[in-house]
């Protein structure tokens, strides 16, 4: 049996467009779609989206998937030809016939879903902590004490927790509070950043605190630091696809506090799940139009402002109550701070 490289997963905001009858406006294929793609190890949805569409989340109109065929995944497998058909007036793909790739051990393996979208990029933010609530602050469990009073720890060194630390978990990452978050359109303050230092692991019973051992370092750990017990990364099973209802957000912040970003950068939008966003949520990027001022022959102070540009989409991949994280799919400059994001 060819082994599953990627999988359709479910896509609940199309299947309550098709369901609602929700107009939308006509498909837009890319500039150079081709014909036809055979799929190979390696390909994900997002990227054989892309070869066919301007908006790659739209893919299950392109398969003219009904509500009740959204619900069960189209597995596609390496060889597989896939077709692009324009004989009905409307853009759709369909299945062709296997192509052999060449000679390989056949192994037989249940199917194995993957993200829709590369998973290099965002696997370590997957299980980071990468938000906190205010109020969370005083319940968290803190670093007391070092391995011979260091100021700073590196791999391999004991650590010592406040005894508020489960010793059920034995797994646990390492955070020092980062900038606040806030919304520019109203300064209400959505959480604190939670800047990832490293992890650890206990290393002995609990009494007046818990001793840990140091796992990795990615920066300077030492007394005052947080800590949270540590959770799996969990792989993606959501089909790209906009939202059903107007969202409209900001870019509050590009992670590592770069000025800029582009391309696979990944940024916090100030909007969570109170505002209706889910994992596999695609916004669209625009930049705010310019205000300009002119004076022409007549001397007439003249002032425009222009229109606002969509340059760039992003993919909704972790969700916070009023805050989430996306990264950057596609963009044609560079993103900053302040740029706005809404339904595409």
């Amino acid at each position: 049996m060819r082994s599953i490289i990627f999988a359709l997963f479910l896509c609940f905001s199309t299947a309550a467009a098709f369901a609602q009858g929700a107009p939308k406006k006509p498909l837009e294929l890319a500039p150079d779609a081709p014909e036809r793609h055979v799929v190979v190890r390696g390909d994900t949805l997002w990227g054989i989206s892309s070869k066919f569409l301007k908006d790659p989340f739209r893919w299950p109109e392109l398969w003219n998937m009904n509500k009740d065929e959204v619900k069960n995944p189209h597995l596609i497998y390496p060889g597989q030809v896939l077709v692009l058909d324009l004989s009905g007036g409307n853009p759709r793909l369909r299945l062709g016939n296997v192509i052999k790739l060449g000679p390989e051990v056949r192994v037989e393996v249940p199917p194995k879903e993957i993200p829709a979208i590369p998973s290099k990029a965002i696997e370590p933010f997957l299980s980071q902590p990468l938000v906190i609530e205010t109020g969370e602050f005083d319940n968290v469990p803190r670093i007391v004490g070092t391995q011979e009073d260091r100021v700073f720890t590196g791999t391999g060194d004991a650590i010592f927790a406040t005894p508020n630390a489960d010793p059920a978990f034995k797994q646990w990452q390492v955070f020092r509070p980062g900038k606040p978050l806030v919304d520019p359109d109203n300064n209400e303050v959505l959480g604190i950043e939670a800047v990832y230092l490293g992890n650890a692991q206990t290393n002995g019973p609990l009494a007046d605190v818990l001793p840990m051992v140091l796992t990795s370092v990615k920066q300077e750990i030492g007394r005052g630091d947080y800590l949270v017990p540590a959770s799996r990364a969990m792989l993606l099973s959501y089909v790209p696809h906009a939202p059903t209802e107007e969202i409209k957000g900001r870019v509050i912040g590009l992670y590592n506090g770069v000025g800029e970003g582009g391309a696979t950068s990944i940024v916090s939008i100030s909007r969570g799940k109170r505002d209706g966003l889910e994992v596999g949520h695609v916004l669209a990027l625009y930049r705010t139009g310019a205000t300009v001022t002119n004076r022409f022959e007549d001397d007439k102070l003249l002032t425009h402002t222009l229109p606002d540009e969509r340059y760039g989409l992003v993919f909704i991949f972790r969700v916070f109550d009023k805050v989430s994280y996306a990264l950057v799919t596609t963009t044609n400059r560079s993103v900053f701070e302040g740029d706005r994001v809404q339904k595409p």
